[in-house]
């Protein structure tokens, strides 16, 4: 069952800032559920998109989004978010299922329903990372759903400011054994120098064995995407400017950190998989995802 660590509903944790795009990715998985289509399903998104003030009236139906897919927003940035759902499920599943790792850690875990949704193999344990008030909110919602993990489920309060390095140990997390990592729409939001520190952390705590996914964004200007379709329907259509939000300095090369430090890393497009699955967004001109880069890590030797 879910746990009852959380007292307080949380609502101010996805309010505004950075925690009210946990309820944009949340809304565009319920479109993508409701898809006859669909890459990824999640029957708690919208709940979750019901369930906040700073959402109400947001589509989580294909029917109910003015102009269908041809709306920047809750068509191809939907689209988007469903497909990556989809391309990261895959590989929790794939590493969790192909070798020993039994301890997932979700990074910024926000709205993350997987502990509930996918089928792990016996023994995982899924620890989620993230303030307080964000898994608070999730929890109340999930909790007046009487959702039943399936898998156990550990939610780890704290601010990726503060030292959730060294809280995990305390909630149960051993270093000494392997885990799969997942930093999914986070990292476009930290200083270069925080991303780094992120990344480092990891890489201190994952035993052989260990995957790592996360996502970046390379543009070297971000700001040269102001006016594009799908930034400004962001901003038109629910009030969110992503340029506000993100961190708009020189990013580091985290994968090729990551290189240097033994993992075995790819990178790819969004793009790769709209072409593997069939579906999904294609690169477009004045493309504010011509940046998004999807990682892939593996630790085979320590």
């Amino acid at each position: 069952m879910v746990d009852t660590a959380h007292r307080n509903t949380g609502v101010e944790g996805v309010a505004g800032g950075v925690g009210v795009t946990a309820l944009l990715v949340a809304a565009a998985r319920a479109i993508e559920t409701h898809r006859p289509d669909s890459l990824a399903r999640d029957a708690y998104a919208e709940h979750f998109v019901r369930a906040a003030p700073a959402s109400t009236g947001w589509p989580v139906h294909p029917r109910e989004v003015p102009d269908g897919d041809t709306n920047p927003l809750w068509g191809r940035f939907a689209r988007y978010f469903g497909l990556r759902t989809r391309v990261l499920d895959d590989f929790l599943l794939r590493s969790a299922h192909a070798g020993n790792a039994r301890q997932v850690v979700l990074l910024g875990a926000g709205l993350d329903s997987r502990a509930f949704r996918l089928d792990w193999p016996p023994g995982c344990v899924i620890f989620e990372v993230d303030r307080e008030e964000v898994l608070a909110f999730k929890h109340q919602v999930l909790g007046g759903l009487s959702a039943t993990s399936k898998a156990a489920r550990v939610p780890v309060p704290m601010d990726l400011r503060d030292d959730w390095a060294g809280a995990l140990p305390g909630a149960g997390f051993d270093p000494a054994a392997p885990s799969i990592w997942l930093v999914e729409g986070l990292l476009f939001y930290l200083p270069p120098a925080a991303e780094t520190y992120l990344i480092d952390t990891v890489d201190r705590l994952s035993a052989a064995g260990s995957a790592l996914a996360f996502e970046v964004k390379l543009e070297k200007d971000l700001l040269a995407y102001r006016d594009s379709a799908l930034y400004t329907a962001t901003k038109q259509q629910i009030g969110i400017d992503l340029l506000e939000l993100f961190d708009l300095e020189p990013r580091p090369d985290s994968a090729g950190r990551l290189t240097d430090h033994g993992w075995s890393t790819s990178v790819r497009t969004p793009f790769d998989f709209t072409r593997l699955h069939g579906r999904g967004p294609l690169p477009e001109p004045n493309d504010a995802l011509a940046g998004n880069r999807w990682v892939f890590a593996s630790r085979t030797q320590r």
